[in-house]
């Protein structure tokens, strides 16, 4: 029996390239997403609904009858605009969207945090993705998986400076991220994206994170595997 999937945040680059890893699979035969704006892709099995995040709660009944939910929802403080307006998009969000999953009978919660993650740490980013993570995996889900990648690679629809820069450089040194800096290197959005599609269809319960360097060799290609 083909799986439903629903994702948060398909217009970003990562809920962007989930989506299309979905569609891309035999496995689902009906993904729904909840966005702030149109993603502007059609097919037979894509159902896209525009909501206002603030009430998330009114969109609850699109999670029944889903197996996997894919939480790509994050910003940065200044497109958020405040730390406040940042918390409520990376740790709000996803809370809210985990409980209602939890009531709809959703077995997988698969979200996106970062390297570094850390409730304790003194960089904000980091503290709130850890903050996240650890109410997350008490969340009382069957399943929740959390992926922390380094730097993201891909096209964004809003220019990043800092990340731009960033991802310019890490591309140059990819060539030497070997031994002990192989944990750090910067990853293809696809290539998270086919990560979190991979560990979904295993249907594993308990919680689970995922490092960096796991998700490079989870989220391989056909043609990466070719070269192995």
């Amino acid at each position: 029996m083909a799986l439903q999937a629903l994702v948060l945040g398909a217009t970003g680059l990562v809920g962007g390239e989930v989506v299309r890893e979905l569609l891309r699979s035999d496995a689902y035969g009906e993904i729904r997403v909840l966005s702030r704006r149109p993603m502007g892709i059609q097919h037979p099995k894509l159902t896209e609904t525009i909501i206002d995040f603030e009430e998330l709660e009114a969109s609850a009944e699109l999670f029944g009858g889903v197996r996997d939910v894919f939480c790509c929802l994050g910003t940065t403080i200044r497109k958020a605009g405040s730390q406040v307006k940042f918390r409520k998009v990376d740790l709000e969000y996803p809370l809210r969207a985990a409980k209602i999953s939890r009531q709809k009978g959703v077995t997988q919660f698969l979200a996106v945090s970062a390297m570094g993650a850390d409730p304790n740490s003194r960089l904000f980013y980091n503290r709130v993705k850890g903050e996240a993570e650890q109410v997350l995996s008490v969340s009382g889900l069957p399943g929740v998986h959390l992926f922390r990648p380094s730097l993201l690679l891909g096209s964004r629809s809003d220019f990043r400076f800092a990340e731009a820069a960033g991802a310019w450089v890490m591309r140059g040194l990819d060539p030497l991220m070997r031994g002990r800096a192989a944990k750090y290197r910067a990853m293809p959005a696809a290539t998270l994206a086919r990560a979190m599609v991979t560990i979904a269809q295993t249907g594993t319960s308990g919680t689970h994170v995922y490092p960096n360097d796991v998700i490079h060799v989870l989220g391989q290609s056909p043609a990466d595997l070719v070269h192995i």
